[in-house]
């Protein structure tokens, strides 16, 4: 006997429909899965006869072949049990039930649990695309996936659930959407408040958080490098659904959403260990699945102690920082995640981090800070469009009862720059200053004439590349911005400058 069932395939962020034809036969007894299948697929064999034989069900005692078309296309993971358990029932006449327009997504336990899987809300939008309505999905996985709409979303715990339902004796009621309110992320956020001094640092992050700009921070340790980057999360616009939506799509492709968790709301923060690998940082493996840059996609990723990351996991991030994706090319196929993120990054002013300090004196020769710097490359550094100069923190202003700045305060002059620029590039595909092309800065950026004399002055002396102007052009429209200006002034340019003048400060010292 033959059946035929319907579940998804995702590789990548790109999800395909996957057909689950099983067939009995006689012949020797046989279990045999094709279709490429991994080993976890491979595995599901196991797994579906002993869920069928402790269910109450007879496992048929013949040649079985489970395929799982298209067959050109790898299948990866356990997702495919539940769909197999229900072909194998059809197939053997145990189960009869109409199970056209359903997919069935969903682990087995040994005896008939369903159990949450990786990449459901791809596969359900995907699903929802392809015109498939009806998707039964782990209990754990449902709030995830019932935020798509136009599809009915059938949590289920066991397969007695979903064997009830198409007998009609007992029909499952579909999940009902569950979305967080975007202002509750800020509640439980730490904020700009608790930070004392550093008035020119946290200027400098409210610019960057303006305009999406990279940063990097240079101080001596306790200076407060990463107690502001923490904080950053807290002054970025709240998220729109559709970043929301893309972002929970890699966190579900990773494994790394939350059991029973629905849209993530509040924007991703990743602080990567420096010992971090390229792959952990890029993403690869075999089967390609995201790495720390695409997690903190729409959010910050932040990199402490960038100098001691190693040459190659650096390097990596050039492509992403310029592009917004990362792709990751294997023999089979290649793979391209989102990477569209704001890279904080902190490093001390030479090995013993007391280089420039007031307080304690550095122990280093100019050849260990030559040595230490230069671990950055130059065109990782062009890259970077804000550097911030940090000191010690004043005795009188960690004794200052007075709180600084709320975070919902500087969010507000954020949130009105992003709303600016928003409309501005709202039909050329970008979001944001830190996305401009050139061809963006020659339309928008209208420089005063007090302000192209200063730049034509500044880019000789700070001997700056290409790259550096393009990026203080961008820096200097987000204080444009943030001024409600409509022409970059020569005030905007000087702030901006301050800004790309630590690269050559601090290399020139040596």
């Amino acid at each position: 006997m033959f059946a035929k069932v319907n579940s998804m395939g995702i590789f990548g962020m790109e999800v395909f429909p996957v057909s689950v034809e099983a067939d009995i036969s006689s012949g020797l007894p046989r279990f045999d899965v094709v279709g490429l299948p991994d080993s976890a697929v491979s595995e599901s064999r196991n797994r579906v006869h002993s869920a069928i034989k402790n269910s109450g069900f007879d496992f048929p005692v013949s040649r079985i072949t489970v395929n799982l078309a298209p067959a050109d296309r790898r299948k990866e993971g356990p997702l495919y049990d539940l769909a197999m358990f229900v072909a194998l029932l059809m197939a053997s006449e145990q189960l009869r039930a109409d199970t056209d327009g359903y997919i069935f997504l969903g682990e087995l336990s040994l005896d008939g649990k369903v159990r949450r899987v990786n990449g459901v809300l791809p596969m359900v939008i995907g699903a929802c695309q392809s015109g498939v309505s009806k998707i039964f999905v782990p209990s754990e996985n449902a709030n995830e996936a019932s935020v798509v709409e136009g599809v009915e979303i059938y949590p289920v715990d066991d397969v007695f659930a979903v064997l009830n339902h198409l007998r009609g004796t007992k029909p499952i009621e579909p999940a009902k959407p569950m979305r967080s309110e975007g202002s509750e992320a800020f509640d439980y956020m730490p904020d700009f408040a608790d930070v004392k001094g550093q008035f020119e640092a946290k200027r400098a992050l409210e610019v960057a958080a303006a305009g999406g700009h990279n940063t990097l921070m240079i101080g001596s340790p306790g200076s407060g490098k990463s107690m502001l980057a923490k904080r950053i999360p807290s002054i970025l616009p709240s998220m729109t659904f559709e970043e929301s939506l893309e972002t929970t799509k890699i966190y579900s492709i990773s494994g790394a959403l939350k059991n029973n968790s629905s849209l993530i709301t509040q924007r991703p923060f990743r602080a990567p260990h420096h010992t971090v690998s390229s792959i952990g940082l890029a993403g690869g493996g075999a089967i390609p699945k995201p790495g720390e840059i695409s997690l903190a996609h729409n959010g910050v990723l932040f990199l402490d102690e960038l100098p001691e990351f190693s040459r190659q996991a650096m390097e990596m991030m050039r492509q992403p920082l310029e592009d917004g994706f990362v792709s990751i090319t294997r023999a089979a196929a290649k793979a391209e995640y989102p990477a569209d993120f704001m890279l904080v990054a902190a490093m001390n002013p030479c090995p013993c981090g007391n280089f420039g300090s007031r307080i304690n004196p550095c122990r280093c020769n100019p050849s260990q800070i030559e040595r230490y710097r230069n671990r950055i490359s130059g065109p990782m550094l062009d890259r970077i469009d804000i550097h911030v100069e940090m000191t010690e923190v004043a005795y009188e202003d960690l004794a200052s009862k007075q709180a600084g700045e709320s975070s919902a305060a500087i969010r507000e002059r954020v949130s009105k720059a992003r709303c600016i620029q928003r409309e501005r590039f709202k039909n050329d595909g970008i979001m944001f200053n830190a996305q401009m092309s050139s061809k963006h800065i020659k339309k928008y950026c209208a420089l005063e004439p007090d302000a192209e004399k200063l730049i034509r002055l500044s880019f000789d002396r700070l001997r700056l590349s290409a790259r550096a102007y393009d990026r203080l052009i961008k820096v200097s429209k987000t204080i444009a911005d943030l001024a409600g200006e409509e022409k970059i002034t020569g005030a905007c340019v000087a702030e901006a400058l301050q800004y790309r003048s630590l690269d050559s400060k601090y290399w020139s010292k040596l």
